[in-house]
Formats: C-alpha cells, structure tokens, sequence
C-alpha cells in the first residue's frame, strides 16, 4: 500500500514537472538548441511565486508573475546569444549563473516558507474537498491541458512554423528572408516562461521556494523528454507529441519513487537520472544498429 500511495503520489508530481519538459522541448529539440538556463528559471519561478504568496497575492497572480519572469529571463538569454554573439550553451550557463544572485535577492535569503499561507493547491482542497495529492493532479492537468493547447495553436501559425523552421534549417530560413534571431529569442522567452511556470507550481506545491529547487531540473525535463519519446513515440500529431512528454515525466516520477521504494540513496539520485538519460538517448542508436545487421546482405 505505501508503493502504491508513493505512485499515486508521483503520477501527481509528473503533471507539475511535465510543464518544465514542454519547456525544455522547445528548446532541446525545436530550436536544437542546448539551454542551460533551466536551472536557474525554473529557481525562479519558485521564488516569485512563494514572495508574491507571502506578500498577499493570489496563488494563481502569483503564477502568471512567475511566468513574466521566467519569460523576462529566457528573453536575456536570447540577447546574449543572438546579439552578442555568445554561444547558446555559454549564454545559458551565464543567465543560470546571474540567476542564483537574484533569486536571493527576490526571496532576501535562500529559501522562504509558505506554511500556512493559501496556494492553488489549498484552495483546490478547501473548496472541492480533494486531498493533497488529487489536488496536485488535477491543477497539473488542467494547466497541462491548456499549455499543450496554447502550444498546439501557436505552432501552427506563422510565427510558430517560422520557429519550427529555424531548429531543422537555419540557413533556409535566413535564404528565405527569415529572420532567424527573432526565433530564437521567442523560442527562448516561450521555453523560459513554461519553466519557470512549473517552478512556481512545485514551490506551491511542496510548501516552500527555494534556490536550489532547479538544481538538475535540465537533466529531468531531458529524461521526461526522452522516456516519453521511446515509450509513447512521435506518432500522430503534435498534440500527441506534446501530450507523451507530460506522460514522460510521469514516467520519470514514477521510476525515481520506485527505486526510493526499493532502499536506493537519494545521493545516488543524480546518477541514476543520468543513466536513465544516457541509456534512453542511446536506445535509437542501439536499435538502428541491431537492424542494419538483421539485413540480409
């Protein structure tokens, strides 16, 4: 029964950081672009939020603000690298950096409290009666529900198709008459946004913000991203595509609270997750070579 409540509990949390991995997704695998900025955006959103809370905002003024900044944050990111010419791995390193100083500053210390103060989630359980973990669910999925919508919509207009276009063929679009860095800011700004968005969510959610929250948040949205594309595959449309991440995630929460279940070291954490990333990323490679020596010559 505790294994199944430890699920229950983690299919919960899946939703929350699922909205980071549709972030991650944007830029990782759109743009093709290697953003390290997650870390410290996702700290964001979990700071603005628990300061906006604490402050007498509403949980969900404090997530749109949080949203803003993580938008803000993506957007100094996307100047760095477009306009100053510093490579995006390099440009995203320096933002993380810049980051942990204001998070501090935001929160006026390293962490900050929301025991007894209202969030989504304690409004979700007062007003309908849901427990913790239900609440979490169902406030993950209905934002899950409405950012895969919004990002449905906005890639197929003009300005999103010019963004899908620039991640497989920059040089076309420049030959084209695109503009190339105008894609990638926005690219970076929506990526930033979304993070910094779950952030939030999970700071309301666990009680409390605080600046080491997004310590490995890019290696979890790249496991989300990568369990969710070997399990459910890119079929279908892009809403399928979008939607398999969140599942992804779930996956992912699912697996950490099993191995937690099974006597494995929340110290040895980290690596676990970098195999599983390491070991899903090699997974195509493996089997296109097990195929091409199934071929008969």
């Amino acid at each position: 029964m505790n294994l199944i409540t430890n699920l229950y509990s983690a299919l919960a949390q899946g939703t929350l950081w699922g909205i980071m991995a549709l972030g991650v997704y944007i830029t990782f695998r759109i743009l093709d672009i290697a953003d390290l900025s997650c870390d410290g955006t996702f700290a964001l959103g979990g700071c603005i939020s628990a300061v906006c809370i604490t402050r007498g905002m509403s949980p969900i003024l404090a997530l749109l603000i949080a949203l803003a900044g993580g938008m803000i944050a993506g957007w100094v990111t996307g100047i760095l690298h477009t306009k100053l010419m510093i490579p995006a791995i390099l440009a995203g390193i320096l933002t993380m950096i810049a980051l942990w100083s204001v998070n501090i500053r935001i929160m006026g210390g390293p962490n900050l409290s929301l025991l007894g103060e209202d969030t989504t989630f304690t409004m979700m359980i007062q007003n309908l009666g849901l427990n913790q973990t239900l609440a979490t669910l169902v406030v993950g999925v209905l934002i899950g529900i409405i950012v895969i919508a919004v990002m449905y919509w906005f890639f197929g207009t003009e300005i999103g198709s010019a963004l899908r276009a620039t991640g497989n063929n920059e040089y076309m679009v420049r030959a084209l008459g695109g503009n190339t860095d105008t894609s990638k800011v926005i690219g970076l700004v929506i990526s930033n946004g979304l993070i910094s968005l779950s952030g939030a969510l999970v700071a309301q959610n666990q009680g409390y913000g605080d600046i080491k929250m997004g310590t490995g948040a890019i290696v979890i949205g790249l496991a989300s991203i990568v369990i969710g594309e070997v399990v459910f595959g890119n079929r279908f449309n892009f809403a399928y595509i979008l939607a398999s991440l969140i599942g992804g995630s779930i996956i992912y929460r699912m697996i950490i609270s099993l191995v937690l279940h099974l006597g494995l070291s929340t110290d040895d954490m980290k690596l676990f997750t970098a195999i599983i990333v390491a070991l899903a990323l090699g997974i195509p490679a493996i089997k296109a070579k097990y195929s091409q020596r199934r071929i008969p010559a």
